[in-house]
């Protein structure tokens, strides 16, 4: 049964508030009433966790993206101090699969192996080939019967078949790499299970390699192998977790995004008619970002650690204390976006930290940007009598999961 963040606590005893908070009900694209409370008292405050630390939570924007930007904040998850959300995740992420997990300059190094890949040039190259394939699953779901679901009709094999092309890994596939994608970003799925879940996509990815560098192919992994690999520069393990990370990350936030997006416009009628009668290319690439900013889907924090002590907004971060990143909270903060909880589709939101910020923002951004432009500028205007097909009310929301998003969406047309 799944656990909703309803179950933990909203505040202790001795008045540090429990983190994380339970958004309120009837508000699920909301961040957490108590969240915000804390937003407009200030922004830095102590918060509890689940084993009883007390870590740093950084609610507003500006403070965010200082610390994001600062290199005395570290990401690795194995320094004392580092802030879990659970004991599940304490216990996978000392396995230290990640890149995204390490600090210059490993990271870096093992970063610029991939980031030609996801260059703004090189992914606007695959626009095209995204919209033929957007078109292709519009028509197969109006050709199917109705209502249908959203979720598995269309928002996870969008972003899935794109970045299996874009990596070399079989379609045929998804469902093992789907299934385990679920058990790795369930907050509440046990340890071991997730740790196995790690293991079988890791060992997949590392024989696909082991195949690329005898056949290669013209994906991302093979030309890695042949550049990197081969010539000993990366290991096949750094490799494989490497293709876990894009792997993953690839398709399960912008899967999350394309539905809750579309969740989000059905019921803000207004803004979903300015998207689907846009005539300005540039209204679809607003609709993006204010997207992004409102529903934040990193909902749990983004976790570091002090490597120093640091001084910000009058108080001292010590060497050793935790930090959470509340992005969903900066997206919300007034001071740099007015009237931060309407839904606006013309609004400028660029500054948004959706991504994150600095070093460790999210590699993938390009592509999730150019993926959801061609959705959000196709699918409302080839299915323009597209509506929910159940109450509002009873859409599984994914409380229990560290993206955020609908497990179904049942629409009809």
């Amino acid at each position: 049964m799944t656990r909703s963040l309803t179950e933990l606590p909203g505040q202790v005893p001795d008045g540090v508030p429990g983190y994380p908070m339970a958004r309120a009900q009837g508000c699920p694209l909301d961040p957490p009433p108590g969240l915000r409370v804390l937003l407009s008292e200030g922004p830095l405050r102590r918060v509890r966790l689940w084993d009883g630390s007390t870590p740093w939570l950084v609610t507003r924007h500006a403070e965010q993206r200082a610390l994001l930007a600062d290199r005395r904040v570290s990401s690795d998850p194995t320094r004392d101090g580092f802030p879990y959300p659970t004991p599940n995740v304490r216990a996978r992420r000392q396995a230290g699969l990640s890149f995204i997990s390490m600090d210059d300059p490993e990271h870096a190094r093992l970063r610029r192996m991939v980031t030609g890949a996801f260059t703004m040039r090189r992914i606007e190259g695959l626009r095209a080939g995204i919209q033929r394939l957007v078109d292709a699953l519009i028509d197969e779901m109006l050709a199917g019967p109705a209502p249908a679901d959203l979720v598995a009709a269309f928002a996870l094999p969008v972003p899935s078949l794109v970045i299996c092309q874009l990596l070399g890994v079989p379609y045929a596939d998804h469902d093992f790499f789907q299934r385990a994608a679920r058990t790795l970003v369930n907050r509440y799925a046990p340890a071991e299970a997730a740790q196995e879940a790690a293991g079988e996509l890791t060992a997949y990815l590392d024989r696909l390699i082991e195949g690329k560098l005898a056949e290669p192919g013209d994906d991302l992994l093979s030309r890695v192998a042949a550049e990197r690999v081969a010539t000993g520069e990366m290991t096949r393990r750094e490799l494989a977790n490497m293709g876990l990370l894009l792997l993953l990350a690839g398709h399960e936030t912008t899967a999350n995004m394309i539905a809750l997006g579309t969740y989000a416009l059905l019921t803000h009628p207004d803004q979903l008619a300015a998207v689907r009668d846009a005539d300005d290319p540039q209204l679809i690439v607003r609709t993006v970002e204010e997207l992004l900013r409102y529903l934040t889907i990193t909902h749990s924090g983004r976790r570091r650690v002090a490597t120093e002590d640091i001084e910000i907004a009058g108080q001292v971060i010590r060497a050793g204390e935790g930090i959470i990143l509340a992005n969903e909270a900066a997206n919300r903060d007034a001071a740099v976006f007015p009237d931060p909880d309407r839904l606006d589709v013309r609004r400028d939101a660029r500054g948004h930290i959706a991504f994150g910020f600095g070093v460790h923002q999210c590699l993938g951004q390009p592509l999730a940007r150019v993926e959801l432009q061609v959705v959000y500028g196709t699918l409302y205007r080839r299915v323009p009598t597209l509506a929910l097909a159940a109450d509002p009310a009873r859409i599984p929301f994914k409380h229990d999961s560290i993206i955020y998003g609908v497990y179904e969406l049942p629409v009809t047309w």
